[in-house]
């Protein structure tokens, strides 16, 4: 049996890691890795157009299976291409490996061809990032690389050149065993006791979410129940705990509705549940905040805190369900429970007024419609600007959809890469690239890799022909809108020249029967939607503070608003109010 060179050796830890498949850009200093993969039935290699998909896609499909995933470039410009879908994944806590082929070893610190440092440059989005320079470190190294991805939650990067790639291994990797999951981390008994003491003293307790509530909405629940509790959530908490929530009163933040402003404010415990919520103008500085996070470097960097809880958001209140005292008064979630409701009716009413008649189609409606149109289980792919508004206000989470954005990194261009990795993962399950015209221009060469795999992502594309989120950054602060526009082509007639179903809607009518027949084609379909390029929206609380930077400009959207279905929710809710 012929001895086991080093590519061969690494892609054989990566399938025992769980990596199905591997999506980069071939070159040369890969082709040793390519070329074991090729060799190899399972795992695959995934051919994009440009690197910096095969990051995104590789975060997607983190995220959604909390396995490890997998991405590639070739050594230089090729793997510097993976950065910026490699912070996005780094800063979403999605496990990926990174592998940056680099030019040879002896050439390496010359000034050679193509020449960069990949173990320095992608430190900063990276838990681990180092280099093999030669065949007996390269089982050791890597499984070190893949135990920092899952272990922390995050990218490992391995740079390794072509030339050591492509000699024998020294040895047979030794299997030893690897970390494919994460524990659950319980805090101190000495932390429990102090926060029980807290919750039994408050009258008023808030819970504002994030996406470290996945997997605990029943123990939310339960826990809200029993402390009479509103729930407030940030972007990435909607998903894992709006839905069967009678105590949901909305979402704080830049893309906020509803009542989780004044929740978190005139409560005199606020309770952090597995959030970095970014935007500490949003927050309170004169109630008492708890915040429970497994990763403890974040507790206590975004507001000042009077307790800083290390542990899991399920297992912290499993253990503290059965102790804290189960309160009997309502006033408070009552109140908030109607401010919710009748803030969404306001909006609501702004929004339904001649909408089925405006023409640009107001992209509230498009959102609208998609959300009912939508399978119950179904993947959203999200663009940064404002397709997060939309999904922000008009998806409905049911506990299977899924919602993935680029929602910590904020980066352009992430809903057609995070769709290809979403949809590999399975091929029957409906996958929508929630897209804006300037995030899908900026990558549009691999919507023709939704045509080479025959994926049958369906792309429904917001086009106002601008680039939305700044001109408002521009009008907040009172300059006038350059460089903004976009000339845009019939990108349905370019979808069916790539070989994609491709359908143009400019009027509301059009719109529910092009959804469908996209939806029901069997390959990839995109949907070219004219929307108003004047929609705006504001935040629920607009203050002098938020009026510098980013936070009032990303803010300032959607004027004619609207939250699709979460008004029935919170009519819904309102019954459990007692009437006087």
């Amino acid at each position: 049996m012929a001895k086991q060179n080093v590519a061969e050796q690494f892609v054989d830890i990566l399938v025992r890691a769980g990596v199905q498949r591997l999506y980069g850009v071939v070159g040369d200093s890969l082709n040793p890795v390519v070329d074991a993969i090729r060799r190899n039935a399972a795992i695959d290699w995934i051919q994009v157009r440009h690197e910096e998909v095969a990051a995104f896609a590789a975060g997607a499909e983190a995220q959604l299976t909390g396995r490890l995933a997998a991405c590639a470039g070739s050594c230089g410009p090729g793997n510097l291409h993976l950065i910026n879908g490699l912070y996005d994944a780094h800063r979403s806590m999605a496990p990926v490996l990174a592998l940056a082929s680099h030019i040879p070893s002896g050439e390496i610190g010359l000034g050679y061809f193509q020449e960069t440092h990949p173990d320095q440059l992608f430190r900063e989005c990276s838990h681990y990032s180092e280099l093999i320079s030669n065949p007996s470190q390269m089982p050791r190294l890597l499984q070190s690389a893949i135990q920092h991805a899952v272990g922390r939650g995050g990218v490992s990067v391995v740079a390794l050149p072509g030339d050591i790639a492509a000699l024998p291994a020294s040895e047979k990797a030794v299997e030893t065993a690897l970390v494919t999951s994460r524990p659950t981390v319980r805090p101190g008994d000495g932390e429990i006791d102090d926060l029980v003491r807290m919750i039994d003293s408050a009258e008023r307790v808030t819970l504002f979410c994030g996406s470290g509530t996945a997997g605990a909405h029943a123990e939310v629940m339960e826990f809200a129940e029993r402390v009479k509790s509103p729930v407030g959530h940030a972007l990435r908490g909607k998903e894992w705990i709006q839905y069967d929530n009678k105590f949901d009163v909305g979402m704080s933040g830049l893309l906020g509705y509803g009542a989780a402003y004044e929740a978190t404010h005139e409560c005199d415990l606020l309770i952090l549940l597995g959030t970095d919520f970014p935007y500490n103008a949003f927050l309170p500085d004169d109630v008492k905040i708890v915040q429970i996070d497994v990763r403890p470097e974040r507790l206590g960097r975004r507001s000042k805190l009077d307790l800083a809880v290390w542990g899991d958001v399920r297992e912290t209140l499993r253990c503290l369900i059965p102790r804290v005292r189960a309160k009997s008064d309502r006033r408070f979630l009552d109140r908030m429970l109607k401010k919710h409701a009748d803030a969404l009716e306001g909006v609501v009413r702004a929004y339904t007024r001649k909408v089925e008649k405006h023409v640009p189609i107001h992209p509230e409606y498009v959102a609208a419609v998609l959300d009912e149109l939508a399978d119950d289980d179904a993947v959203f792919t999200v663009d940064t600007g404002m397709c997060n508004v939309w999904a922000a206000r008009y998806l409905t989470p049911n506990g299977r959809r899924r919602i993935i954005g680029s929602f910590s990194h904020g980066s352009m261009a992430n809903a057609l890469p995070q769709a290809i990795g979403a949809q590999f993962l399975d091929r029957g399950r409906q996958v929508v690239s929630m897209s804006g015209d300037g995030g899908f221009t900026m990558l549009m060469g691999d919507f023709l890799t939704l045509v080479q795999y025959d994926l049958p992502v369906k792309v429904v594309l917001f086009n106002n022909s601008s680039l939305g989120m700044v001109e408002l950054e521009m009008l907040v602060s009172g300059l006038p809108s350059y460089g903004t526009t976009n000339k845009n082509p019939d990108f349905a007639a370019v979808a069916r020249a790539a070989g994609a179903y491709g359908v143009r809607v400019e009027k509301p009518k059009q719109l529910a029967g092009a959804l469908k027949d996209a939806f029901k084609h069997k390959g990839p379909a995109l949907v070219d939607v004219v929307t108003d390029p004047n929609a705006l929206s504001i935040p629920p609380k607009i203050s002098a503070e938020m009026v510098t930077g980013f936070a009032l400009s990303a803010g300032k959207m959607v004027l004619d608003g609207g939250v699709g279905r979460m008004l029935q929710m919170a009519r819904s809710n309102l019954r459990n109010v007692p009437r006087p």
